[in-house]
């Protein structure tokens, strides 16, 4: 199961820099000049996660698979951009593959680095970046209720409940508000995410700060954490020079380098890590001898769904999972312990996997 999360944000806000951090790679040109970046670069990173480490070390697993994210490196967006400024067209459709948005928004203050607008203030930036995704969803929204009239004159109910989606995302973005803030009931759940607004997407906003501030942040990004508090959203700090650094430095050195700046983990840790809550993701693991992996799923998935992510015969034939907590696991020095001390447990179709659950699935072929 992949899940991609969209790096935007104006131009020469880091975007390239933090993307180049995260895949530990060079491919996204980080250049002091708007659109540097012309097509999409994406690239996978795995997860951090330290109970993976640990149940590899009790199962002797001979290889260690984490979990993976892929991030998307679009290029700057600016004013106009709905209107196919800057390339916006383009960039445009790019966000609307992603499942969420990773808004990158400057807040630094360097002579040496060309702002767009001139001026350095993240929360102009943010609004300009919204209200151009708005505009983007607007226009979208009216051509496909003009495509639906017809249908729904036909009695075709799935065009229907559309219109309906539609109208509401519309009277919302109307108000200036995001389609993220519509009410959609669980039923209504998958026709929404097909309308693929850009706006609907969860936002998680990301602030560059200076090496200095690495820490704690600044004046620009408390006001950046004040702004996504009162929208429900979350922000991280982030050096994003510091941690592409920190990429081409091996583990003990880049340990060490944290150490003496005074920073307890990486902030691409804590930005994937937000990244993963955002989108509403947990892990399970499954563990032997041969390997020990690490798989996504999302939040309240059945037992037979995330045997599915395994292989889709998985969950077409499954059967049941047998079953052990994290702690358990830990606890009883692996699966033989957990068995021993009855911490292994048999779970059917209508069992919702917790996160750090170790699995085995058993399935009819």
């Amino acid at each position: 199961m992949g899940f991609k999360t969209g790096i935007v944000g104006m131009p020469n806000v880091g975007k390239s820099t933090l993307f180049n951090a995260l895949t530990r790679t060079a491919a996204a040109q980080a250049a002091n000049f708007p659109f540097c970046t012309i097509e999409p670069n994406t690239g996978e990173v795995s997860v951090p996660d330290e109970r993976l480490d640990l149940l590899s070390r009790i199962a002797n697993s001979k290889t260690i698979i984490p979990a993976r994210m892929t991030f998307v490196d679009i290029a700057g967006l600016v004013k106009g951009a709905s209107k196919g400024e800057g390339l916006g067209n383009q960039f445009l459709a790019n966000i609307r593959e992603c499942d969420a948005i990773a808004h990158v928004l400057r807040c630094f203050d360097d002579d040496d680095v060309t702002h767009v607008d001139g001026r350095v203030n993240p929360i102009e930036d943010a609004d300009t970046i919204e209200t151009e995704l708005m505009l983007a969803d607007l226009e979208n929204i009216e051509k496909r209720m003009q495509g639906l009239v017809r249908k729904i004159k036909g009695g075709d109910k799935d065009a229907v409940l559309q219109n309906d989606l539609l109208k509401r995302a519309k009277d919302a973005l109307e108000t200036g508000k995001p389609a993220r803030t519509c009410i959609i009931e669980s039923d209504e759940e998958k026709q929404w995410k097909q309308l693929t607004l850009l706006t609907a997407k969860p936002v998680l906003y990301v602030c560059n700060v200076e090496e200095d501030n690495a820490g704690k942040g600044n004046a620009h990004s408390d006001a950046v954490a004040k702004m996504a508090a009162d929208q429900g959203a979350a922000s991280v700090v982030i050096s994003a020079a510091i941690e592409e650094e920190i990429s081409q430095l091996e583990n003990d050195e880049a340990e060490m380098f944290l150490n003496e700046l005074g920073l307890e983990e990486a902030g691409l840790d804590r930005l994937i890590a937000a990244g993963y809550e955002l989108l509403g993701l947990q892990t399970y693991f499954t563990v032997g001898p041969k390997e020990a992996r690490a798989w996504t799923i999302r939040k309240n998935t059945s037992a037979p769904q995330a045997a599915g992510v395994i292989h889709g015969d998985f969950e077409r034939g499954f059967i049941r999972a047998e079953t052990i907590a994290y702690n358990d696991y830990i606890e009883c020095n692996g699966e033989q312990g957990a068995k021993e001390k009855g911490k292994m447990r048999a779970e059917g179709k209508t069992y919702t996997v917790s996160d750090g659950d170790v699995l085995h699935f058993l399935f009819n072929t």
